[in-house]
């Protein structure tokens, strides 16, 4: 017998279906597309007046800046340089130069560590809790910062002159017998400008670091005194490391800062004597705007200067960021 032929039965429709897009989730689709798109234009619109002020006030002077360092003449009267990089290569003959390299360097090498570390310890000390008088101590160190830097060069001037209180107080305590000239000897005078350094900018520096201070994961000061570390051990192997990316900041603004240093070698010393206390900045203006006039050598110094000061924000980024 032959068997009836199986019956074919219809495909059964899936069990999931995707749902028909309704004419209202299309029109809210759209309109939120719509919305995100008036938004971003908005964004844009906010943008782009500030984007054209920084070109414009920025980076147009540095292009206009560059152009100007491959000039020659005094004045408006410029003409191409022949070849194009002699200004550049005129650095090099420029004994001025280079000693206002070694003065800028020496205050590099000599104030900014000593600022760091005085910032450090005080920021330290002004974080125990048990201290009395705590917003008396930080507003007191933070203040010289507030200071017109031309207002506290006249006064440093002054206690600094030869009649002036630190030559009376000195004498008054047998120290010296007479006199010293501060601002007219060279080693005085670089130690002047030093000294006003550290007195404005410790305290600029101990804000940063009082205020990492208070965000440090107090779990780990109380391990590392539970297991018998003291106070020093306790700082050095634990707080220090957690404060690294901050002391890799304040690093990296102060000597930029010391890098393109200018109020103190003018206000202080007037680069004397004999700009053996003049930084390079100093030594820009006075070539762009004082004895000559020469914008076209000075652009060349102030493109060297940019130089110096990305060649060692880079090295300190290298050195000092142990991320992995």
């Amino acid at each position: 017998m032959t068997q009836p032929a199986p019956a074919v039965l219809p495909d059964r429709p899936s069990r999931v279906r995707r749902k028909a897009d309704t004419p209202s989730e299309d029109g809210g689709r759209s309109r939120r597309r719509g919305l995100e798109q008036r938004r971003n234009v908005t964004g844009w619109l906010f943008l782009i007046p500030a984007a054209v002020l920084i070109l414009w006030m920025n980076f147009w002077p540095m292009f206009q800046a560059f152009l100007l360092s491959l000039q020659t003449g005094r004045g408006s009267r410029l003409t191409w340089a022949d070849p194009l990089w002699y200004n550049y290569a005129r650095l090099f003959d420029d004994d001025i130069f280079k000693m206002t390299v070694q003065n800028t360097f020496i205050y590099l090498i000599v104030q900014v560590p000593i600022m760091l570390v005085l910032a450090l310890v005080l920021a330290n000390l002004l974080n125990d809790p048990n201290l009395r008088f705590k917003g008396l101590w930080r507003t007191a160190i933070f203040l010289p910062c507030a200071v017109s830097l031309v207002s506290y060069s006249l006064v440093f001037r002054t206690m600094f002159a030869t009649d002036g209180i630190v030559n009376d107080a000195l004498m008054g305590l047998h120290f010296i017998d007479s006199p010293i000239n501060w601002l007219g000897q060279t080693g005085t005078a670089r130690l002047v400008i030093i000294l006003g350094l550290l007195w404005r900018w410790t305290g600029y520096n101990m804000v940063f670091y009082l205020a990492a201070l208070q965000n440090l994961d107090y779990s780990t000061l109380e391990a590392a005194r539970i297991d018998g570390a003291g106070s020093w051990r306790t700082f050095w192997y634990v707080t220090i490391p957690q404060l690294r990316p901050m002391i890799l900041l304040t690093a990296i603004m102060s000597t930029n800062g010391t890098i393109q240093l200018f109020d103190e070698s003018w206000n202080l010393t007037q680069g004397g004597p004999a700009y053996t206390s003049m930084t390079m900045s100093h030594y820009l203006y006075e070539l762009s705007f004082q004895k000559s006039s020469n914008v076209g050598y000075g652009s060349a110094i102030s493109y060297v200067i940019l130089i110096m000061v990305a060649i060692l924000a880079w090295i300190q980024m290298k050195v000092g960021d142990k991320r992995d």
